[in-house]
């Protein structure tokens, strides 16, 4: 599987990650109406990124756990890739 230093903008990816930080939860307005975000900062042996965290899954995951992303979105995002689930990715927690 490939690392989180092999990621590029604006493509689909599976990678497997260990959460090392989670920002605090905000309240947000999106197009679609209020909704809670949080960023959760991803670790492999190859570098770092952070995952957006949207709606309940802002408040389901914890610092040390390890988890896969499926078909998760990477986009640049002012200048640093982030990856999200975005409409057809998953997250399940490995243990």
């Amino acid at each position: 599987m490939p690392g989180i230093a092999t990621l590029q903008a604006n493509q689909n990816a599976t990678i497997d990650a260990t959460i090392t930080a989670i920002s605090p939860v905000r309240d947000v307005t999106t197009a679609r109406g209020p909704s809670q975000v949080a960023d959760a900062t991803l670790q492999d042996e190859t570098g770092t990124i952070t995952l957006t965290l949207w709606g309940d899954d802002a408040k389901r995951y914890s610092v040390g756990q390890k988890i896969r992303i499926t078909d998760g979105w990477v986009k640049d995002y002012r200048g640093k890739l982030q990856i999200s689930t975005g409409r057809s990715g998953k997250i399940t927690v490995r243990t």
